[in-house]
């Protein structure tokens, strides 16, 4: 019988007679083989021939059996659960048969002492003995690129673990990390795995053994991956047997909360000057900030804020220059004009005689002491106040423009004590072009962190006519987002007068903050608060601003949600969760929205006309 012992091997003679007569009958006992081995003798093997030799690659036998409950005990010293073992397609062998290096068939087979295992990657095997002497055993065709793990992947993740065996793979997964591992720690790391990997994953972490081999492995797998960023985590590991990897870890009562707490001590040192940074920036709820007091109001609402930008805007003709001036007077004296000198607005006194800064980039120099003798007489003085610094800029380059206002912002500073204001009249005339998107988020981001810097507020005027609620160009994008408060100055119908509407305010919706008038006073020889306009015009405005967001909105949807309209608001006005649900129940109200029987929203009759 083909060398088979018939009282040992009587289930081994069956097969046998099974496939070479071709019979169509199945036995007890599930099993796997690539190439069945006919003669296959116990042996003793020695460690040269449990190398797979190229020319028998292709040939072996294996048994598969469930789970003895000693062996997920085993498994289970890691936290790796039948779950995760099936994940990983981690058979238990009661017998696995194959030829050794040197051409000889052997069969090996499991035992409570010797437990068997392998991982089954398609048409190769990696048969793991953990109590044996060898403990690693390959049969079939290996792939070149060997990664176990590889097809449990995410697509994408924060961190991926490459560790040193499929053991601390699947020990890394059960307690929520992905991990990956090549044939082993002196395996070289094919670099276009890493780069399809760095892709996926934010950080790649090498997390090999911590006796010599894993560490000097470790190091060196590090430097030839430098340029992929892959990063080198040590476990506080002995690196003697039973301490040096991170099944071991697992396995000495250490969890999920512990790795996680060694990995943040490792990024914390990446990111040094990152937290140092992250530290001066953190809300300290314990000691909070110094609430940022109102420059200028209407009515009680803030628009101009310490810290904070303010954007003036309108077109020529308008009246601007004047309105700057008027709130330029404001500052200039001990206590708080009246509203009525200040062309409606509330203007914060400067008693502690701290900077006020105007700086024009557009106006003649003759012009702008013109203006200057308005602010005075505005604010009842007869001299400029030395804290007052009313500077012109239309001579000089648009680079020298910056490099004047940030070094005078910073000598003013610590000659007066502080800036109680700053106007820059003119800030489109600070870069080459007002549609420049990198040009205009440079300049207003730098303006923005001045008014932080010296905590003060920074009136931006810009020469522009708004589109509805919406300023024109890339600086007026950014001033829209960064800017606390933007007013619109306008002629009203009415020639004489001049109409002042909100753009946006902190809190609230612009569309209801009232609409201010001024005009020429020929007796006083200034121009003077006319009051607010009448509460329909108010409502008209509202509407008609409403209407142009909603078709802008609507211009390629039919229909949206309530949650969806809500969001468009919210992201077109820049106004509240809340403020934009009062929006739409106004709007239904006023037949600019309609809902169909579904609930969702579309456009009224008013805004079909």
């Amino acid at each position: 019988m083909q060398g088979f012992d018939a009282h040992t091997e009587f289930m081994q003679v069956l097969r046998t007679i099974i496939r070479d007569l071709q019979l169509s009958i199945s036995l007890p006992g599930k099993a796997c083989s690539a190439a069945p081995v006919r003669k296959v003798p116990d042996a003793s093997l020695r460690q040269s021939d449990c190398k797979q030799a190229p020319k028998n690659k292709g040939r072996f036998s294996l048994v598969e059996q469930p789970y003895r409950k000693e062996e997920l005990a085993f498994w289970g010293r890691y936290g790796i659960d039948t779950k995760t073992l099936q994940r990983f397609r981690v058979k238990s062998l009661s017998r696995f048969e194959s030829v050794s290096n040197q051409g000889k068939p052997y069969t090996l087979r499991s035992t409570s002492e010797e437990p068997m295992f392998c991982y089954a990657m398609g048409a190769f095997v990696k048969v793991y003995r953990p109590f044996s002497t060898i403990r690693f055993l390959y049969a079939g065709n290996k792939t070149d690129d060997y990664v176990f793990g590889f097809e449990q992947l995410p697509n994408k993740g924060d961190m991926l673990f490459i560790t040193g065996g499929e053991k601390d793979v699947m020990s890394l997964v059960a307690h929520g990390f992905h991990a990956i591992c090549f044939n082993s720690e002196t395996a070289q790391i094919p670099e276009n795995i890493i780069e399809s990997l760095q892709l996926r994953f934010r950080h790649i972490i090498l997390l090999y053994d911590t006796d010599e081999t894993g560490k000097r492995e470790s190091e060196r797998q590090a430097e030839q991956l430098a340029g992929y960023h892959v990063l080198n985590l040590t476990l506080p590991l002995q690196g003697s047997k039973g301490e040096k990897d991170i099944s071991d870890y697992f396995q000495l009562g250490y969890g999920e909360k512990d790795l996680r707490t060694l990995l943040s001590e490792m990024f914390s040192n990446l990111y040094v000057q990152t937290m140092m940074m992250l530290r001066s920036c953190e809300i300290d709820y314990d000691n909070p900030p110094d609430a940022s007091k109102s420059v200028v109001a209407v009515n009680g609402v803030p628009l101009g804020t310490q810290d904070n930008l303010f954007c003036i805007t309108g077109g020529e003709g308008t009246g601007k220059s004047n309105y700057i001036t008027a709130i330029l007077a404001g500052t200039l004296g001990e206590t708080m004009l009246p509203v009525e000198r200040t062309l409606g607005l509330e203007v914060t006194a400067n008693p502690k005689r701290l900077a006020v800064l105007h700086y024009d980039t557009e106006q003649s120099e003759a012009q702008l002491h013109k203006n200057l003798g308005k602010t005075l007489r505005r604010a009842s003085l007869a001299a400029v106040p030395d804290f007052y610094h009313s500077l012109y800029l239309a001579s000089l380059s648009r680079k020298d423009r910056l490099k004047l206002i940030r070094e005078s912002m910073d000598l003013f500073h610590h000659r007066h004590g502080g800036i109680h204001l700053v106007v820059i009249d003119g800030i489109a005339d600070l870069i080459r072009s007002a549609n420049d998107e990198t040009e205009s988020i440079a300049i207003v981001d730098e303006l923005y962190r001045l008014a932080g810097i010296y905590n003060t507020c920074i009136i931006c005027v810009l020469h522009f006519v708004p589109n509805g609620i919406k300023l024109r160009g890339h600086i007026g994008s950014e001033l829209q987002r960064k800017a606390a408060g933007i007013l619109s100055i306008e002629k009203d119908d009415d020639p004489e007068y001049s109409v002042v509407k909100a753009l946006k305010v902190r809190d609230g919706s612009p569309l209801d903050v009232p609409i201010m008038l001024f005009g020429w006073d020929k007796q006083q020889d200034m121009h003077v608060y006319r009051g607010e306009k009448s509460k329909e015009d108010k409502e008209r405005r509202k509407a008609d601003e409403l209407i142009a967001v909603v078709k802008e909105i609507f211009l390629h949807t039919a229909k949206l949600s309530y949650k969806n309209l809500s969001e468009m608001l919210i992201q077109e006005m820049e106004i509240k969760d809340r403020t934009a649900k009062r929006y739409i129940a106004y709007m239904r109200e006023q037949g600019i929205l309609s809902q169909d029987t579904a609930g969702n929203y579309q456009k009224g009759e008013r805004c079909r006309t």
